[in-house]
């Protein structure tokens, strides 16, 4: 029979198991994944753009934030961070968006994209707008960013389209107005409808409900015994508003008193 393999001293017991443990560890270095290797910023940024188009914009942000946090001196690195912000205003992910172009503006206000940034940040409060009937906070904020837009980037090519949105912008926040009037004066309380009436007349002139508004503020004036103030604003309204549909009911108004 065969007695038991000596192993010799204890020194050497150790050695041997000290050299099998290397020898797993070495062995099972192959199972572990490689590193991801570092693309250059223009890899990334064309990956970005490609999986953006694509509609994969959870995809598009990883690309594009790897570009700003491992490239943040490259040329792309500025770009990448506004297309985070449009890669969640194209899925309609607005307040997150509002957030990354807000960043973009704290850190590059003279960036030669700074005008389509500011565009975007207004435009993610205009594609929230609510119905007249409710609270106009949105539009507000629309417009206050609009307004910016065209004080710091006149010359942008987005200036004339944020023009044409301040003007309705401003015809939303008067039709609040007016819808808010029409309440209080149905409701018996033609004081405070007067306020608002007035409050459009004052702020909103060139907006498409001054004839409306003219009507009820007639009418306002009549419910309250001021007769000849009453129409004062509805030959007013035919004068200047003959063609709308609150010019000719002024005017039918008006014959009927004869």
């Amino acid at each position: 029979m065969y007695g038991p393999v000596s192993m010799g001293s204890p020194a050497a017991f150790t050695r041997v198991l000290v050299t099998g443990l290397l020898l797993l560890a070495g062995g099972c270095a192959w199972m572990k994944p490689a590193p991801t290797p570092i693309l250059p910023p223009e890899e990334l940024y064309q990956i970005g753009e490609t999986e953006l188009n694509n509609r994969r914009y959870d995809e598009a942000r990883q690309n594009f934030r790897r570009i700003v946090e491992r490239h943040p001196n490259s040329s792309y690195a500025a770009r990448a961070r506004f297309l985070v912000g449009e890669a969640f205003y194209r899925e309609g992910e607005f307040d997150k968006a509002v957030r990354e172009f807000e960043g973009f503006l704290s850190f590059f206000p003279q960036h030669q994209i700074a005008d389509l940034v500011q565009f975007r940040l207004a435009m993610s409060y205009y594609d929230q707008l609510k119905p007249v009937e409710q609270d106009q906070g949105l539009t507000q904020k629309a417009l206050d960013q609009f307004r910016k837009l065209v004080k710091e980037y006149p010359a942008s090519r987005y200036a004339t389209d944020g023009l044409a949105k301040i003007d309705i912008c401003r015809g939303r926040l008067a039709q609040k107005e007016l819808w808010v009037a029409t309440y209080y004066f149905n409701q018996g309380n033609p004081s405070t409808a007067r306020q608002r009436l007035e409050l459009v007349l004052k702020e909103y002139p060139r907006t498409l409900v001054v004839p409306e508004t003219l009507f009820l503020l007639a009418e306002v004036n009549f419910y309250e015994g001021k007769t000849a103030e009453g129409n004062d604003l509805l030959r007013r309204l035919s004068a200047d508003y003959g063609f709308t549909e609150w010019g000719r009911r002024a005017n039918a108004r008006l014959r009927a008193q004869r």
